[in-house]
């Protein structure tokens, strides 16, 4: 199987494009740390570590604390690929990923995008 170039990316070359989507939409960074905090376990330190490192996708999901058990609970489309359909397991958390960020810039609540996870504080 070839491997899709986006894994190589760096998170650090993603982020500022999720802040851009989100704060033309008059969201925070903050609510972008806090879904992507749900989802990996990252705290604001590790979140700083990634991005300063510039750790590609792959890397920064295989060292993630502790992705969150309620992925599952996570559907809808992205780039029109339904996000629980996606085979690779890698890409899967990548879409999960960039599927929270949509719903942040869409104006949801953090409770729903959070799944009534609770808020999960990016300190």
């Amino acid at each position: 199987m070839t491997r899709h170039r986006i894994f190589g990316m760096s998170f650090a070359s993603i982020y500022p494009l999720y802040l851009a989507k989100v704060e033309r939409k008059g969201r925070s960074k903050d609510e972008v740390d806090q879904v992507i905090s749900w989802l990996t376990g990252y705290d604001a330190a590790g979140l700083e570590e990634a991005i300063s490192s510039g750790v590609d996708l792959e890397t920064f999901f295989a060292q993630a604390p502790a992705m969150n058990p309620n992925t599952s609970l996570l559907t809808g489309v992205v780039c029109g690929i339904r996000v629980e359909e996606i085979q690779d397991p890698l890409m899967q958390q990548i879409r999960f990923m960039d599927k929270l960020v949509d719903e942040v810039a869409r104006g949801k609540k953090m409770s729903s995008i959070l799944r009534g996870g609770g808020a999960v504080a990016a300190t």
